[in-house]
């Protein structure tokens, strides 16, 4: 959890990559996309098999939750997923949200409490702060005068 450019998603690839070193499968995907993804599959009536697909690695990095509005459909996709992996699969999620601000995300409260719930259980929460590192460069206070 942390605001933009402070490393979210850098420390979730590293772990990626840890984790595909030490032989385990892993997936990563940008939340509205798997959203997007679950949606197409539910209109073509293969969310199962798609959920599958989803649930199938032994980490699922899921980045970017909270940049856009997921809607209440989508936040029924994502409950679907992060049961099937709940206490049988790891996943890492990146947001520039913080918890009690998902209902807003997800656009139900309810939703949003069942997958916080899940995802809360035996986590790990890294809360990263601190400027972003893409604006390293410029000056603290503003502009510079000619």
């Amino acid at each position: 959890v942390g605001s933009p450019g402070v490393g979210k998603t850098h420390l979730a690839v590293a772990l990626g990559i840890e984790a595909v070193r030490a032989g385990r499968e892993v997936r990563f995907v940008d939340c509205t996309r798997l959203v997007e993804d679950l949606e197409d599959a539910s209109s073509r009536g293969i969310l199962k098999k798609r959920l599958k697909y989803y649930a199938h690695s032994r980490l699922l990095i899921i980045d970017e939750l909270g940049y856009l509005d997921v809607g209440s459909a989508g936040a029924d996709l994502l409950f679907q997923l992060i049961s099937t992996r709940y206490e049988q699969r790891s996943t890492i999620i990146t947001t520039n949200v913080g918890i009690s601000g998902w209902g807003r995300v997800f656009g139900d409260d309810v939703a949003a409490s069942a997958i916080a719930d899940r995802v809360c259980h035996h986590c790990h929460l890294v809360k990263i702060t601190g400027r972003s590192y893409r604006l390293k460069d410029l000056p603290r206070d503003g502009p510079v005068k000619p």
